[in-house]
């Protein structure tokens, strides 16, 4: 059938069928086959008459959850969002999940007090935000704790809606013009690069910074196809993986939109990932500092990485704890922020070191779960309390945010990577990543702890 000419996109077929009064209703499962009576609060859209969801009058919190499981986003997303659904359900809140994943524990029956078992699109949850404001106040929509997916829904959700994080900050430390401008106001140093939509602009690039480069699209998780050049010829190649159907085509093709990253790689560097929390007073929480094992250039969550970090010095944790806290201010952040750091050494002493940002994601990142484990503070409950308006101080007070816990342990946490299972998969590691899960292990030495990781 001919499409009406009106419908230039999902926005305007959207709006002629609510004005034609076509909308969804929800079903609930029945888990008894009709059996028994059976209230569940696992809910499914229909095109029908009968509505059978029922929702309260109390505010609610709708968490969009991380989708299907796939590689670079996984169960420790899954992690944040169960545990804003117990963090918000205590103090009060109406919690509504919309996921899509069976396996998740975020689907369980007892998780949240709503489940939508419907895709992470647009409508699908714009649909389920109206059939919730139907009945009382929706107080927000947590799109922060998911991954990548989620996330992306942002700029197209009612920004009033968006708590924590504003999309225009989650798109600033996105868009590298933006974001590298911020960098140069704050003088914190970052690789040289720059960003290009083909190859004569990414050829520009490299002509100005060299080789070696790291070439990455935009808006991706996991690392998702990029890839260490070393020549304008292996330079090429990967710009025309990312603008076919392997690479970025997927996620939309090249554009000024979607340009594809091309920065100078740093070798033989230390990465160093940092996870905080950032209030609406401004007060920053730092959850953990995480040395890698491997060097920089294997993705961060394939590398090894032990907290408190063994090797560097005090003065050079000072500075990337002293960056993060910038970043977190001038992002504006509220809630979880993540930033990754190149430590560039350059003596015999721990704090002869260069220190240089990388990226930092106004988002929770996938090593929340161990540093929560590691250091035994519940930064996602924090966070998702701080995102609805309380503030570190209160939470302090109310005994939800604690210190770490008290004892000198070194924690480590390792890749899972599944070669075992594809013995033709390439094994060296890059930064593209290729784990499916990870371990943990905790003693008094960092030999013991990775020993245990290893296990």
């Amino acid at each position: 059938a001919a499409l009406h000419s009106d419908f230039a996109d999902e926005a305007a077929v959207r709006e002629f069928r609510i004005g034609a009064g076509v909308r969804p209703v929800y079903k609930s499962v029945d888990t008894c086959a009709a059996e028994f009576a059976a209230e569940t609060p696992y809910h499914y859209s229909a095109w029908e008459d009968e509505n059978e969801v029922r929702p309260s009058s109390r505010p609610k919190v709708i968490i969009l959850g991380s989708g299907p499981n796939r590689i670079g986003q996984g169960i420790e997303f899954d992690y944040g969002c169960v545990h804003a659904s117990f963090s918000l359900r205590a103090a009060g809140y109406e919690t509504v999940m919309i996921n899509c994943n069976p396996e998740t524990v975020s689907t369980d029956y007892d998780t949240s007090d709503r489940l939508y078992f419907e895709p992470l699109t647009h409508e699908d949850v714009m649909n389920i935000i109206e059939a919730e404001q139907a009945a009382g106040e929706v107080v927000g929509v947590i799109v922060s704790l998911g991954g990548q997916t989620p996330l992306k829904l942002a700029n197209s959700l009612p920004r009033e809606l968006i708590l924590g994080t504003s999309p225009d900050s989650i798109d600033l430390a996105e868009d590298r013009d933006r974001w590298n401008a911020l960098c140069a106001q704050l003088e914190i140093p970052q690789p040289a690069g720059g960003t290009a939509t083909d190859l004569a602009g990414a050829l520009a690039i490299t002509d100005r910074i060299g080789f070696p480069a790291l070439v990455r699209p935009s808006y991706v998780l996991g690392g998702r196809a990029m890839e260490i050049v070393y020549d304008n010829d292996s330079l090429a190649a990967a710009m025309e993986t990312l603008s076919g159907l392997a690479g970025l085509g997927r996620e939309g093709g090249l554009s000024a939109e979607r340009p594809v990253l091309v920065d100078r790689f740093l070798e033989d560097a230390t990465e160093v990932d940092v996870d905080a929390i950032r209030d609406t007073t401004g007060e920053v929480v730092i959850g953990g500092v995480m040395e890698h094992v491997e060097e920089a250039g294997v993705h961060s969550g394939d590398s090894a990485c032990v907290t408190p970090p063994v090797t560097l010095g005090a003065g050079t944790i000072a500075v990337i704890e002293d960056y993060v806290r910038q970043l977190a201010t001038s992002l504006e952040v509220v809630g979880l922020i993540n930033v990754q750091f190149a430590v560039k050494r350059s003596g015999g002493s721990p704090d002869a070191a260069q220190v240089f940002v990388i990226e930092a994601n106004p988002r929770a990142s996938r090593t929340v779960p161990f540093v929560a484990k590691a250091t035994g503070v519940p930064l996602v409950k924090v966070a998702s309390r701080v995102m609805t308006g309380s503030t570190l101080a209160e939470l302090r007070t109310e005994g939800l945010l604690t210190p770490p816990v008290e004892g000198k342990h070194i924690s480590v946490k390792e890749a899972v990577l599944p070669f075992s299972r594809f013995p033709d998969a390439d094994a060296v590691l890059g930064p593209e990543m290729r784990s499916t899960g990870e371990v943990m292990g905790i003693d008094s030495t960092f030999g013991l702890a990775f020993a245990k990781s290893q296990l």
